[in-house]
């Protein structure tokens, strides 16, 4: 089992630049698929990106181009640079972390709050 603490959140301009971490613990990191979520009040959590244990990408429309996750198996930490924040990403960003092997196994951070505002 594997146990996931983010940091990095916080407040930050439009237009700024934020750098998320989640580093992982309990289990052997290269072996997941992992990912950010978010959730801004009254909505759903959506998907932000993703990477998976191989290094492939996938980002949520709204985040292309702007947002970049990266993963350090040797520090069994996975990251989320932010550019060019606009308010409507204000959100609890979370880190997921997915295990298959026959079944999945799915665990998640408490999250960090990022707030972008002027």
């Amino acid at each position: 089992q594997v146990q996931l603490v983010e940091s990095g959140g916080g407040l930050v301009q439009p237009g700024g630049s934020l750098r998320l971490a989640c580093a992982a613990s309990g289990s052997i990191f290269s072996i997941y698929d992992m990912g950010w979520y978010r959730q801004a009040p009254g909505k759903q959590r959506e998907l932000v990106a993703a990477i998976t244990k191989g290094g492939s990408t996938n980002y949520g429309d709204s985040v292309k181009g702007r947002f970049t996750i990266s993963r350090d198996n040797a520090k069994s930490t996975v990251y989320l640079q932010m550019n060019s924040l606009k308010p409507e990403d204000t959100a609890v960003y979370y880190c997921n972390a997915v295990y298959t092997l026959i079944t999945t196994k799915t665990y998640w951070g408490k999250g960090t709050l990022v707030t972008v505002s002027s």
